[in-house]
């Protein structure tokens, strides 16, 4: 072949290359999404009160609420697909899910293979009591009982910042920490937003409510690597959420205090 047809034959294959990348990333997650009309969120199903079946067997949570509006703004229909932590990742790596919003934390490993949106929702570690208990901060634990469970970051977090006249009751699991406070043996509860959210809705009579922080992990939506308009659209839809009130909202509504300051 002569030099000139093999200029044309390499013209034309870089051409075709061309037009495929520009498909390929014409037809992203986004446009795609919007061209079924349907979204496909991973949620958890199993984490109160961040996602759970309840007892009309549908799903609920703060997480499905915010599934239910990223959504409704979409004017997309919503498709529910349950996860656990272990397949949360893979699930979005592999597209059986367009977005994960399932109490995921951001960190560099993650960061190395998917991509996150601004935070949307706190996940904490704190000190719940019921409401006539007046404990403000960490010097109103004096003379106080104070169940949490050993070794956990809440029982790191809480020996930090008690004062000398706490009394504090070391449990070797989550459930003797609940059973302890629920069953009134401590008047506080140090605890996960997670485990007081699930405590809380078993035990309504108790009255119980959120006092204060020990140490606030905020929860990011996961998006596929490199899908920078979905990544975007969400920023957009988390930030009008935020200024709207509807994220400080949600937040009271499932966790008991509002979301605060959450980091882009």
């Amino acid at each position: 072949m002569t030099s000139a047809p093999r200029r044309h034959l390499f013209t034309l294959l870089a051409g075709a290359a061309l037009l495929c990348t520009t498909a390929a990333q014409a037809q992203g997650a986004l446009d795609a999404i919007m061209a079924k009309k349907q979204i496909n969120i991973a949620v958890p199903t199993d984490f109160p009160p961040y996602g759970f079946v309840g007892t009309d067997m549908a799903p609920q949570g703060l997480d499905v609420d915010m599934a239910r509006l990223i959504a409704g703004q979409l004017g997309v229909k919503l498709e529910l697909v349950p996860v656990t932590s272990a397949n949360r990742i893979p699930y979005l790596q592999t597209k059986k899910a367009d977005l994960v919003i399932s109490t995921l934390g951001k960190n560099p490993e993650r960061a190395a293979v998917i991509d996150f949106t601004a935070a949307y929702s706190p996940f904490f570690q704190a000190v719940f009591a019921a409401k006539g208990t007046v404990v403000k901060g960490p010097a109103d634990l004096a003379g106080k009982t104070v169940s949490v469970t050993r070794g956990a970051i809440e029982d790191m977090e809480l020996t930090k910042v008690a004062p000398a006249g706490a009394d504090i009751k070391r449990f070797e699991d989550n459930n003797g920490t609940v059973s302890a406070f629920v069953s009134g043996q401590v008047q506080v509860i140090a605890t996960g937003a997670s485990v007081a959210g699930n405590m809380m809705a078993r035990n309504p009579q108790l009255g119980t409510e959120f006092k204060f922080v020990l140490k606030d992990s905020p929860n990011f939506i996961g998006v596929g690597k490199g899908e920078d308009a979905l990544r975007t659209k969400v920023n957009q839809i988390i930030a009008a959420a935020k200024a709207n009130g509807e994220i400080d909202k949600m937040a009271s509504k499932w966790l008991g205090r509002p979301a605060g300051n959450l980091p882009e």
